[in-house]
């Protein structure tokens, strides 16, 4: 125990461990302790947020490129430690070791990316209707903002969160999950080795309740970011909402991939399952049910479940791994609680539903992937997110049938359709009630320079990521000039 590193808050530009620690351990070997984590208080919230605070003015006042530089360098810091941070991903939350290192390289360019917007930062220029009036209007920071972050892309979204707020001009309150966060302290330690004014960058850890009430309140908070599950979102909301803070949600998914008859069989096949068990299921925007077209259903559930046996479960460490473990306990009961679920409710269960728990799996949290076929519209499991490797496949009478069924969901996060038709596609587009679409490609798989965000209970407030992640984190100053 001796030799296992503590890691400190950081608040008001010092490093602060506190009285109690909480432990970070690997999911695939709950035997290996990854760190020991300063359990945040209520207290560390609140200097936190007064440190933010008062931070705000000298950073919001600085220039926009100037801002920019200090994010150009924590992204050379972090690209300087890439292996290391992938490795140190893939121990805590058990991706494979590629995938890891794919999020690590996203998250440095997230930084890259806003660092540049601090030398556009646009604004409006419009001309008046009255004689030597000149009129435009300006983005102008909100203040204090709180972020609230998962533990299954514990690099990317934090990353995605931090880099906008920061360019903007506003000082931050970062809040990560339990499950997962030295990936995100990773951050906080490069923009702070980069030279971040002390009070622009706070980071606090620990439980999600007792921090989570505690910043909401925070009287110097104006906004607050959160990805996690519509339970603590809604929650979030209610509570933001009598301050009238502004609030920004993206919450669960309960994905489709439409597979249509004339579709890239092959192709298919490979994307719906990697979609579906690519990083052990668990991303918002993961592939949770295939709505696949009569004609080609009983053969593409055939080949979909040659290749999900394929599919090899392990450490992500090993080479070779395609998926990892659940990220901790409670999510194992969930993901075997629907499988249960689905047999229950009469889904025919096609391969998986076991817990792994022999030999190398024993001190992990492994389950096989699974797949359901003739999964009804009105099944647990074809309207409840489950966050595992859970695929319900379903099946479709036409192109007009399969969107009906997709968008016969509570969520609308993202969706995927597999079609050589462009008639078809471009139906799909309008037609689908979701943010984020692809066409012959995996539900999971953006990129930082668009917007990020869905629809119905799946998202509330602006979107994420791309220009468009400005339009949470600043508001407008309008000048009306008379010359």
């Amino acid at each position: 125990m001796s030799d296992v590193k503590t890691y400190p808050n950081y608040i008001n530009g010092e490093w602060v461990t506190g009285e109690k620690t909480f432990e970070n351990r690997n999911p695939a070997n709950t035997d290996e302790l990854v760190g020991l984590f300063a359990r945040g208080t209520a207290q560390d919230i609140a200097n936190a947020a007064e440190a933010a605070r008062c931070a705000y003015p000298a950073w919001s006042g600085m220039t926009g490129p100037a801002r920019g530089n200090y994010l150009f360098k924590a992204a050379e810091i972090l690209d300087s430690r890439f292996e290391q941070l992938g490795l140190e991903m893939t121990r805590e939350e058990g991706k494979t070791l590629p995938e890891a290192k794919g999020e690590v390289r996203r998250a440095i360019n997230i930084f890259k990316y806003f660092a540049g917007e601090g030398s556009r930062m646009p604004g409006h220029l419009v001309p008046s209707e009255r004689d030597r009036v000149f009129m435009f209007a300006i983005r102008k920071a909100l203040g204090v903002v709180g972020l609230v972050t998962p533990w299954n892309f514990p690099s990317a979204i934090p990353a995605w969160k931090l880099a906008p707020a920061l360019i903007a001009g506003n000082t931050v309150v970062l809040k990560p999950a339990s499950a997962a966060p030295l990936s995100a302290w990773r951050l906080v330690e490069a923009l702070a080795e980069a030279g971040v004014p002390k009070g622009v960058v706070n980071f606090v850890a620990g439980p999600g309740g007792e921090l989570g009430e505690a910043l909401v309140d925070a009287p110097p908070l104006k906004a607050v970011s959160f990805t996690g599950s519509c339970g603590i979102g809604n929650w979030l909301h209610e509570r933001a909402s009598r301050r009238r803070l502004r609030i920004q949600l993206e919450m669960g998914g309960k994905n489709p991939t439409i597979v249509l008859a004339d579709a890239d069989f092959k192709a298919a096949v490979e994307n719906t399952a990697n979609a579906a068990f690519f990083s052990t299921g668990q991303k918002c925007t993961a592939t949770s049910r295939a709505i696949v077209e009569d004609s080609i259903y009983d053969r593409f559930v055939e080949a979909l479940v040659e290749r999900t046996a394929k599919l090899k479960v392990g450490d992500g460490r090993e080479p070779g791994v395609d998926i990892g473990p659940a990220i901790d306990q409670a999510q194992l009961d969930t993901d075997l609680k629907y499988i249960e679920i689905g047999k229950k409710e009469g889904a025919a269960l096609k391969i998986g539903g076991r817990r792994l728990s022999e030999g190398a799996f024993a001190k992990g949290y492994f389950v096989e992937p699974t797949i359901f076929s003739d999964v009804e519209e009105g099944m647990t499991i074809a309207q409840e997110e489950i966050f595992g490797p859970v695929l319900a496949v379903m099946r479709a009478r036409d192109f007009d049938h399969a969107i009906k069924i997709a968008n016969h969901v509570a969520f609308g996060l993202s969706a995927s359709i597999q079609t050589q038709n462009v008639s078809r596609i471009f139906d799909y587009v309008h037609k689908i009630e979701a943010g984020l679409l692809t066409v012959n490609l995996p539900s999971a798989g953006v990129e930082y320079q668009l917007p990020f965000g869905g629809t119905k209970d799946s998202s509330f407030g602006p979107k994420e990521q791309g220009p468009a992640a400005l339009d949470f984190y600043t508001d407008y100053k309008t000048v009306y000039l008379k010359y």
